[in-house]
């Protein structure tokens, strides 16, 4: 009687480690199966600028998702700078494009040099009198640094990796399409009347 216990004893205790070690392995697995679908979510995912508010020069809101279905060329700007001239460069580039669906979009930081120190109506004031600047301007924000804006997190953060990376200068160029997905983005130095920088502003404005 004692050895037939003992085998059904030896049995169950086979049984109970089989299932201990099935217990172990199964977060492995699960955790497996959890993550699979985080791949093609991220791969499929895109930054859209359309999703920010800002606030004007003026003080008003505005909602970057009014220039839907538009082009966008977004510029963090500067009124001390070496590449300040670019201001008129910009403007016609806007009189140029505006009614084809182009919208430039001035954004003042004094995160470069401190080469921004102006109030907004001190800004206004130098845009208006030396550069005659009729495109949007918007209120200081940002580009870097621990106070960086959702928007420029959006585009130095989040875009994808050939556009990712810290805004190095005043001037920085970022073309955005006419769903608000950044598309490309120029240095300082790229003019805004180049070639380059038109020829890739013409591939992106609405058709028809």
């Amino acid at each position: 009687m004692s050895k037939k216990i003992g085998i059904v004893l030896g049995a169950a205790l086979a049984v109970a480690g089989c299932n201990r070690s099935e217990a172990k392995q199964e977060p492995t697995a699960k955790a497996a199966v959890d993550h699979a679908p985080a791949a093609p979510a991220e791969k499929d995912s895109k930054p859209v600028i359309i999703d920010h508010k800002l606030e004007s020069l003026e003080g008003e809101p505005v909602d970057l998702s009014s220039y839907r279905g538009k082009a966008m060329l977004l510029v963090n700007v500067a009124s001390e700078c070496g590449y300040t001239p670019q201001y008129e460069d910009l403007e016609a580039l806007y009189q140029k494009y505006k009614d084809k669906g182009l919208v430039v979009i001035g954004l003042p930081s004094n995160d470069f040099g401190g080469q921004e120190p102006g109030s907004a109506a001190e800004i206004r004031k130098f845009c208006d009198t030396r550069f005659h600047v009729t495109f949007p301007m918007m209120a200081k924000l940002h580009a870097k640094g621990d106070e960086i804006s959702p928007l420029y997190r959006t585009l130095t953060m989040e875009t994808p990796e050939a556009l990712r990376g810290e805004v190095r200068w005043n001037f920085s160029k970022f073309l955005v399409d006419t769903n608000g997905v950044p598309v490309a983005r120029f240095d300082s130095k790229v003019k805004p009347l180049s070639d380059e920088l038109v020829q890739a502003i013409e591939k992106v404005l609405p058709q028809g």
